[in-house]
């Protein structure tokens, strides 16, 4: 593989697996509140949020780190006390202190914050305005979870102050997942052979996310969340993938629970990252494979993930879930020793078992949808290592894995718009 590419790939993962401190979408609401009040420079009297429905849906019911409450309001309520703009998706990394401070604020000014829905296009749309006295402020992101595309100040009676104002960064047709400054077009061979022969060096760098993810387990099997982690550990006893199931959903637990701790995100997603990292780590450390392995089956999962949510879109109808553990079928078939071949047999058997796997929505139960995912994506790379494949004659697979892969991505990107209506119709409109 020449140099060149090597980078650009190299680059793609740095700048899609990163760093995040609790659900994502809650994450950039915050980072957008915070930034629209740092341009305002004082407390705001009023907010207004309006958000594209798939974040929407995915900030409703979910914990916020280190508060023990759900939902965007507390969300809102840190940004505006103690939120800096220049911690991205870190924006909500706080002392205790300082988030028992952001509830006395909320307390007393909730009646400030309005939140809805924005009728955009735009699968990933936060937009934010904020005012004090005669003046306010306004911060707009899109497409990415910390992209800003608009900002804005204004003092009543005067002009406008644009500070920023560009269109979201456009994607490929094949792909809204890609180093900004190429036009790399990812294939599956292309992830195989990266993760593969790259040199180990440039390669160590994914390791950290295991640490940080780890960690993250280690906090939910304390009991946290739907307690899915510690529930299974109970069972496992001496079984290897029970074991590697139960340790990934842990992580999940912690995290939709509200744990304060920062996990390594995969394509923007937190439950991805997680599901991207833990899978391949426990069962290559359990198996006694060597750390270049672990490794290689690290860069391979997240890479492939990364290039599955290319065609699917950043937010989808499609859980997330199913590109992360189509991901952790192909490091396991590695894991086991297969190779190009049975890496895309591991892919298209899992094109056929999870397709239809929706997002209604982050959530506790999330951690059930990881457990389905793992324990499909080890089943689909055992078949895979001996030699069997779903027909090309089946549902949405084809001869060609790279075809197979538009083939999901149409139906994530395009044949589930109205399923992503109907979801947050029916979310909006529960009686709680």
């Amino acid at each position: 593989m020449e140099e060149n590419t090597r980078i650009q790939l190299k680059q793609l993962l740095q700048q899609e697996v990163v760093l995040a401190t609790g659900c994502t979408e809650p994450g950039a609401v915050a980072l957008c509140v915070a930034k629209a009040c740092s341009l305002l420079g004082c407390d705001p009297e009023r907010i207004c949020l309006r958000l594209s429905k798939n974040v929407f849906k995915n900030a409703m019911g979910v914990g916020i780190p280190g508060s023990g409450m759900i939902g965007l309001p507390i969300a809102v309520a840190m940004a505006v006390t103690h939120g800096d703009p220049d911690r991205g998706l870190e924006v909500l990394t706080m002392t205790q202190a300082q988030v028992e401070d952001a509830k006395r604020w909320l307390a007393d000014n909730a009646h400030r914050i309005d939140i809805g829905v924005k009728e955009t296009d735009e699968k990933l749309y936060i937009e934010c305005t904020v005012r004090c006295g005669q003046f306010n402020a306004t911060a707009i992101i899109a497409h990415r979870h910390t992209q800003f595309v608009f900002l804005s100040r204004k003092e009543d009676g005067k002009n406008e102050e644009v500070v920023l104002s560009e269109q979201p960064e456009k994607a490929a047709p094949h792909s809204d997942l890609r180093p900004s400054t190429s036009d790399l077009e990812l294939t599956t061979r292309m992830v195989y052979e990266y993760a593969t022969t790259a040199p180990i060096e440039e390669l160590e760098f994914i390791n950290e996310t295991a640490c940080y993810n780890d960690a993250a387990s280690q906090w939910g099997r304390s009991g946290a969340g739907l307690h899915t982690g510690v529930l299974l550990m109970q069972h496992a006893g001496n079984d290897l993938i029970h074991n590697v199931v139960a340790r990934t959903v842990a992580a999940s637990d912690a995290r939709m629970d509200g744990c304060p701790l920062p996990v390594y995100s995969n394509s923007g997603s937190g439950n991805q990252g997680i599901t991207c990292t833990l899978p391949p780590y426990y069962y290559g450390t359990m198996k006694g494979c060597d750390s270049e392995h672990v490794t290689r089956a690290l860069v391979l999962s997240h890479l492939m993930s990364i290039y599955v949510k290319g065609g699917i879109g950043r937010l989808s109808a499609l859980c997330g879930i199913v590109n992360a553990s189509i991901g952790v079928a192909a490091a396991m078939v590695y894991l086991n020793g297969g190779g190009y071949r049975e890496v895309c047999f591991a892919i298209k058997n899992m094109i056929n078992t999870l397709a239809g796997m929706v997002c209604d929505g982050a959530k506790p139960s999330c951690a059930l949808k990881m457990a389905s995912g793992v324990y499909s994506a080890y089943v689909c790379s055992l078949l895979a290592t001996e030699g069997h494949v779903v027909d090309s004659t089946d549902g949405l697979s084809e001869d060609c894995v790279d075809c197979s892969i538009r083939n999901l991505g149409r139906l994530g990107k395009e044949g589930m718009c109205e399923t992503d209506d109907c979801i947050l119709d029916i979310m909006t409109h529960k009686t709680l």
